[in-house]
């Protein structure tokens, strides 16, 4: 039987790198990945999936009103889909985890769903939430904080490099706009 995978972890922890791995096993094997990416991270350009290391792939963009299940059962009978992988997974919405889930008792396919568990402030995204709660299989991805602790947190820092406490919990942004730190380093704020 199919399983939902959610692979979890702070920021810049290798989460694009090891989607686009299970791709490539994927694909070197002859078998059809679906790839899939959130309209809203356009960092790399719309519809690709980038890794900080420069790996690079073509996915399908998704916005928040798409329904993820009716495409991958359309797609599966044009094409075999034997897996489905999704980057930033905390952006999706309640019902297209919800989605995801019946594409692996519906469809017997398997997803693989990549993202952070938490924001800035250490509040669950919508996806991750639904994601942790209903996924088969929780697999953390391992980063470290800069005092070689596990790092769990992501501190969203401004233009100066100071903590960012408010806003919007959405805001993307790569190195630049977000570290990863343990929670003790999160607390303080400090990141260097």
């Amino acid at each position: 039987m199919a399983k939902l995978h959610f692979y979890y972890s702070a920021m810049n922890a290798g989460k694009s790198t090891a989607l686009l791995q299970a791709a490539h096993n994927y694909k070197e094997r002859g078998m059809n990945a679906l790839l899939l990416t959130p309209a809203i991270d356009t960092r790399s350009g719309k519809g690709v999936i980038s890794s900080r290391i420069g790996l690079t792939a073509s996915a399908m963009s998704f916005d928040i009103t798409f329904n993820i299940f009716e495409f991958v059962q359309t797609e599966s009978q044009k094409n075999f889909i034997h897996c489905v992988l999704i980057d930033e997974g905390q952006f999706l919405k309640k019902a297209q985890v919800r989605q995801l889930s019946n594409i692996t008792t519906d469809l017997n396919i398997p997803v693989l769903v990549y993202g952070l568990r938490t924001d800035f402030i250490a509040e669950p995204f919508e996806g991750s939430k639904y994601l942790l709660a209903w996924a088969e299989a929780l697999i953390e991805i391992k980063t470290v904080c800069h005092c070689g602790k596990k790092a769990t947190m992501n501190l969203r820092i401004d233009e100066h490099g100071n903590a960012v406490r408010k806003g919007k919990q959405i805001e993307i942004g790569g190195n630049d706009r977000y570290v990863a730190t343990c929670r003790k380093h999160f607390n303080q704020g400090l990141f260097e």
